[in-house]
């Protein structure tokens, strides 16, 4: 059985076809074997992460596809998270993540964040209904690289302009970035309030972050 290495490994399979039972015996497995943890995040987790991110956007995967592979890929996360600590291995990036104040949608935005630590990202995830100087407040507290915003509703959306002028008033205006996303918002919206990014999706939000914190 290959354990890591390789598209197609049974690690890979498992997170993809959202087998969590699956990923978490895998990577115990694996672990157990002498597996480098970060091979199994860089040759299965990420890569099964992606691929996902890939079928997403040609409509072969829908979102409880994605949901049920991110779930798939925490746990196994779960595992492999508290090894990284001990070894001081320093994640991709560091995200804040939350949805507006008055909005208490949950699912797209942590679907983000799991498609984000899919990706190698340390995500902070500060739920729903979070205020502005809430998400800049854990931005200078974890030093964060970037900050994603979310609503799905046209009338909470306005709220995202309140995070944006928090951002660019704090010491950390300079080294971190925002985003928004969400069903009611659009690249023009985004524009219009500063962000520094927009995405339409969690697939999409994955590459906007890379491109962010990994720029070419």
């Amino acid at each position: 059985m290959s354990e890591s290495g390789a598209n197609g490994s049974p690690l890979y399979e498992a997170i993809l076809t959202g087998d969590a039972d699956g990923s978490v015996k895998l990577t115990q497995t694996a672990l157990a074997d002498g597996v480098d943890p970060n091979d199994l995040i860089n040759q299965d987790m990420i890569p099964a992460m992606d691929e996902a991110g890939r079928r997403f956007e040609k409509r072969e995967f829908y979102v409880p596809e994605l949901l049920i592979a991110a779930r798939a890929m925490k746990g196994a996360l779960a595992l492999i998270r508290p090894l990284l600590s001990e070894r001081g291995v320093e994640p991709v990036g560091r995200v804040v993540i939350g949805t507006v104040k008055g909005d208490l949608h949950d699912i797209g935005k942590g679907l983000v964040g799991s498609m984000l630590e899919g990706g190698g990202f340390e995500v902070f995830d500060l739920g729903v209904d979070v205020a502005a100087d809430s998400f800049i407040a854990k931005a200078v507290e974890q030093k964060a690289d970037v900050v994603a915003v979310s609503a799905l509703l046209t009338t909470t959306m306005t709220a995202m302009k309140d995070v944006v002028t928090a951002l660019r008033e704090s010491d950390i205006s300079q080294t971190c970035k925002i985003i928004v996303g969400g069903a009611p918002v659009t690249q023009q919206f985004a524009d219009s309030i500063g962000a520094d990014g927009y995405s339409e999706n969690a697939s999409a939000a994955v590459t906007l972050v890379r491109s962010i914190v990994t720029p070419a």
